[in-house]
């Protein structure tokens, strides 16, 4: 398991990642693991715990491990964090230190802090803090913040070679991308894995659609303390089933969980309250400042994360367009954060993708970039890619100059009737049409359990869905010659139905081959013989259609056009299998089920308002990826 995760509440919560079939978490914690190796980080470490006064007086908890061999200087590596720097007490030590093993066992001076108002630090918490440029006077935000921490770091710690990196992932790789921001001179390097980059697009809301799977999590990050504690003041909630589907439907609409949350739990009532793209959203995505950006930088995700794409994709491509670093992005087939494992065998979901991936990653790139730009001459030649990305189908490491790549061309797929997905639209307008049960949706796995966050799914076989007749399926011919998708995925949707609100799922399905062979990680249930495994999927809630700030019902049987992105991928669709896309209007319950009545708050929905419609898509919409040739 990743060792910065520490929260105690996944050793009670969740089960372990590998367990099958269930679902499993990771969110944004980190948990222990086992000394591996013989190495004992107590053995070569000192350890000190202080608090570090920010410019407006509060004091954050701040653990520094340092190394035993004081003959030279080191660099610092921090990570700031939500979720505790545990364990507390100058003579508790984790198993780990650090980004990765590598890092730790040569020997660098390893920084963990409790953000502004969580844990043992002093303060008030504020959940994706506003970013406050031309800051005057006692004005904080974890720039700030960061950067207090940074200067007393290198005015006060013993050996330091007055360099700093930072990291982390998920919400620590929000507060590494924070960093950046108004940088201290001694931050030379930033890794932001699976970063946060906008709470509306990230986790709890994907384009105005809810993620209701991920509703218990809000109990750790809702609650508030009035002052510094080394033990959990929170609680989540208990669903008292094995049976995460049903619970959904048994709390449907969404006020039932009302009973679950009270007003004490402030991010649940910011949720119901601001239920467009507002102010309060806008304010708190990090994305829109990272402008002339000076440390060097890292950006880090899994291709199979069903938490956060939308921030590492966008970091990336945003520094990118408004700076001139050294910036760069990796990308393997690892679900949420995956890549800090130690696991030899790399598989998400059912499907294999190799062996010692993370570890390669760990030892010559992750470790690579910090060495060369905290101990070595930081001239950018880091004989590192510009974007070392893993393609999914045919299992292996390409690298690019860029991302997407230079020579990616777009290409259309049309809708069909009869099932087929075509590069030629039927110049007679038709269309196909299923009948959407907000009581009955779309389940968006087979698998029957309660985890905290879901995972396995992304890979997930598929077939279950496409024989649904509330699902659309479209389909090409088997392939004569590989297709390699590389970047982005705009879903073009035509689209009508009888009702004011919908939905709209769309998926990218690799169809595999009949006589593709089991391997060891396979559900007993289920073959790879015809396996339909998800590559890509993303839902809009269709009242964002044309604005995610000012939402708009649809006009009943009338022909509306819908755009959905879908983050990047990089999956060659090798010769003899198909792509398929499905296209559905539920996917419960990683999304809550819209009623497809027009309602201005979800969260206000009667019973009432859940409806069945009759949902068309028409054959002029059309599936647009960008191509590698």
């Amino acid at each position: 398991m990743i060792f910065q995760r520490i929260t105690l509440f996944l050793l009670i919560f969740i089960t372990l990642a590998s367990c099958k079939p269930s679902e499993t978490s990771t969110l944004k914690e980190t948990t222990e693991v086992a000394v591996e190796g013989g190495y004992n980080p107590s053995e070569h470490y000192t350890k000190k715990e202080v608090m570090i006064t920010m410019r407006d007086g509060i004091k954050l908890h701040t653990t520094i491990y340092s190394p035993k061999d004081t003959s030279k200087t080191y660099p610092m590596l921090m990570m700031r964090t939500p979720y505790s720097c545990k364990p507390y007490g100058e003579d508790q030590f984790r198993s780990k230190i650090g980004p990765n093993k590598y890092l730790m066992e040569e020997g660098n001076i390893m920084v963990y802090q409790d953000v502004r108002g969580r844990w043992n630090s002093e303060g008030v918490y504020d959940n994706m803090r506003a970013y406050i440029p031309d800051k005057t006077g006692n004005q904080v935000d974890e720039a700030s913040d960061t950067y207090d921490t940074i200067e007393w770091l290198v005015n006060n710690i013993d050996n330091n070679n007055g360099k700093v990196g930072t990291y982390g992932i998920s919400y620590p790789g929000f507060y590494a991308t924070y960093s950046l921001l108004d940088a201290h001179p001694a931050l030379k390097a930033v890794s932001p894995q699976a970063c946060i980059g906008d709470f509306f697009f990230d986790d709890f809301i994907h384009n105005g659609a809810y993620m209701l799977s991920y509703w218990r999590a809000t109990g750790l990050f809702g609650y508030m303390k009035d002052e510094p504690t080394t033990s959990a003041w929170y609680s989540l909630p208990n669903l008292k089933t094995e049976d995460q589907h049903q619970f959904f439907l048994d709390h449907m609409p969404l006020s039932k969980l009302d009973q679950y949350y009270d007003s004490t739990n402030v991010f649940m009532e910011q949720i119901k309250t601001h239920v467009t793209y507002d102010e309060f959203w806008q304010s708190r995505g990090i994305i829109q400042h990272l402008k002339d950006i000076k440390p060097a930088t890292m950006v880090v995700g899994g291709l199979f994360d069903a938490e956060d794409l939308y921030g590492p994709f966008n970091t990336y491509k945003h520094i990118e367009a408004n700076s001139d670093n050294y910036n760069t992005v990796v990308f393997g087939p690892w679900s949420h954060g995956d890549w800090a494992r130690n696991s030899e065998r790399q598989v998400v979901g059912n499907i294999h993708f190799g062996d010692g991936i993370s570890d390669y990653f760990q030892k010559h790139i992750e470790t690579k970039f910090f060495n060369h730009f905290l101990k070595g001459e930081a001239n950018g030649d880091t004989g590192l890619a510009e974007a070392q990305f893993f393609n999914t189908g045919t299992k292996e490491w390409q690298s690019f100059a860029s991302w997407p790549p230079k020579n990616a061309t777009k290409e259309s797929y049309f809708m069909q009737p009869n099932e087929r997905l075509t590069k030629q639209a039927n110049r007679m307008l038709a269309a196909s049409e299923f009948v959407s049960d907000p009581r009955k949706p779309v389940p968006y796995t087979e698998d029957i359990g309660v985890g905290f966050t879901p995972r396995k799914f992304m890979t997930d076989d598929q077939r279950f869905a496409s024989r649904r007749l509330d699902v659309l399926t479209f389909e090409t011919e088997l392939l004569e010659d590989d297709v390699t998708l590389a970047g982005d995925i705009l879903a073009k949707l035509n689209v009508s139905t009888t009702g004011t609100a919908a939905d709209w799922i769309v998926k990218v399905i690799d169809v595999f081959p009949a006589d593709t062979k089991n391997t060891a990680d396979v559900q007993d249930h289920l073959k790879l013989s015809n396996y339909h495994m998800m590559v890509r999927s993303e839902v809009i809630r269709g009242r964002f259609r044309n604005s995610m700030s000012q939402p708009e019902p649809f006009v009943p049987n009338e022909k509306t056009a819908v755009n959905l992105k879908l983050q990047d991928v990089f999956h060659t669709f090798k010769k003899g299998h198909k792509i398929q896309v499905q296209i559905q209007s539920t996917f419960f319950p990683y999304i809550d089920a819209n009623p497809q009545t027009y309602v201005d708050n979800i969260f206000e929905a009667k019973e009432s308002d859940f409806q069945k419609q009759t949902h068309k898509v028409f054959n002029d919409s059309a599936i647009e990826f960008t191509v590698f040739k």
